[in-house]
């Protein structure tokens, strides 16, 4: 099969562009034009609000007037969009005698270059700030290019198609190598569809993923074979690579010019060290983002329906690991505690909850593997939800939340045998 266009990119900047027309048409590819470097000269008597701003401030030369013959001198194309057949085919005959490709918006027949559907894609590799940008033409119908391009530039933002680097990095502008970024990714709670666009885009740029253990690692299936996986991962008591390796490790590859993407469980500033990774890269100088992620403070809780504060029963909340003093948190029936890591002390924060002014009967609820395959909620109060949990066999990864708001999940309906409450206001 063949085609009657050769696609390929053209390198305008400082090279006379003329553009034949003065209406929506014209400045958009005039907008287009200069942000490509070109120099414009525009031929219209009349022109649009925009493009008569861009000749007041010196940007296009213009003469205002109908195209003329001559028009086209020293020019490396044309596009002529003057809603006038008679006046797009002179400027198409003429760009044909001087061998100067030409664009006509109104006949497409007429035209020796097509416009493509264009989307650009920002992309940092290497500390080198680029893009990558998709051209979609579909023959003579533009509405099919748009869409097309729509579709791609969507798959790209969300990090479904490839954005690394394939070639070698150029060096900096004084010889040395250039540094790599980090970026610290907040995975959310598990579910690979829970993380940030953002998240994933960085991810599909990466050339270095050091993951956690309760990060979506599942999104490590899309990588591609060359990017090196550093799993870091931590349990209770077993912590195999300790946090100053971790930070170093973001350091020396980073150093190494590599881009480095840090995949966490939930946020990153939410007990997640991110705060001292930072630190670390940027006492090398090295450029570092943060993207946040959905705690599972919040969102395993609301995985079993459990909102961690409702009008009415919970005006505040209170997020600790399971290794904190308790005792400091506000005991009102209106203020929620979420645990996090705290499975293997259960019964001694009970205690501790109790021991500060807490009811023995406080609604308590254990969230094992929210969002993952095996997720369980187990019900109580602070006086037998350890000895419930120990029953139930409940291991970690695990959310504990203590407060009223315990009441408004199924769960509990189904402890007390009625009905879910959903308002106490």
């Amino acid at each position: 099969m063949t085609s009657e266009t050769y696609p390929l990119g053209l390198r305008l900047a400082g090279r006379l562009v003329v553009v034949v027309g003065g209406g929506p048409v014209a400045l958009r590819r005039v907008r287009g034009l200069l942000d490509a470097g070109a120099r414009v000269r525009l031929v219209a008597p009349g022109l649009v609000a925009g493009l008569d701003e861009l000749v007041r401030t010196g940007a296009v030369e213009h003469r205002a007037r109908a195209y003329a013959p001559g028009d086209l001198d020293g020019a490396w194309l044309a596009h002529t969009a003057t809603g006038d057949p008679e006046a797009d085919t002179a400027v198409a005959a003429d760009a044909e005698a001087a061998r100067v490709f030409c664009v006509t918006a109104g006949d497409a027949r007429l035209a020796t270059a097509w416009v493509p559907a264009v989307a650009r894609t920002p992309v940092v590799s290497g500390g080198e700030h680029g893009e990558v940008t998709v051209a979609v033409t579909a023959g003579r119908d533009p509405r099919r290019a748009q869409r097309v391009r729509d579709a791609v530039a969507a798959a790209l933002e969300s990090g479904d198609l490839p954005l690394r680097r394939v070639r070698p990095r150029e060096h900096a502008p004084d010889g040395d190598p250039r540094v790599g970024r980090v970026a610290l990714v907040g995975g959310g709670p598990g579910d690979p569809g829970l993380v940030t666009t953002r998240g994933r885009r960085l991810l599909a740029q990466a050339d270095v993923v050091v993951v956690d253990r309760l990060a979506p690692r599942a999104l490590l299936d899309d990588l591609a074979d060359d990017v090196e996986v550093v799993d870091v991962g931590k349990t209770s008591g077993n912590h195999p690579v300790p946090q100053e390796r971790i930070s170093a490790l973001l350091v020396e590859h980073a150093l190494a010019g590599r881009d480095v993407v840090r995949l966490k469980g939930g946020d990153p500033y939410v007990f997640g060290r991110g705060g001292e990774e930072l630190e670390a890269c940027r006492a090398h100088g090295i450029e570092v983002e943060v993207v946040p992620g959905v705690t599972s403070a919040v969102s395993v809780p609301a995985a079993v329906g459990i909102p961690v504060t409702h009008r009415g029963v919970a005006r505040g909340f209170t997020v600790l690991t399971g290794h904190d003093d308790v005792g400091q948190v506000p005991a009102g029936p209106d203020h929620t505690l979420v645990l996090l890591m705290g499975v293997t002390r259960l019964a001694a924060t009970a205690a501790a909850l109790v021991s500060a002014g807490r009811a023995p009967s406080t609604p308590a609820a254990v969230v094992e593997d929210g969002y993952g395959p095996r997720q369980r909620v187990t019900v109580g109060t602070l006086a037998d939800i350890a000895g419930r949990a120990a029953t139930a066999g409940v291991r970690a990864p695990a959310v504990t939340v203590v407060g009223d708001v315990v009441t408004l999940s199924p769960a509990w309906a189904a402890h007390s045998g009625r009905d879910v409450a959903v308002s106490r206001s």
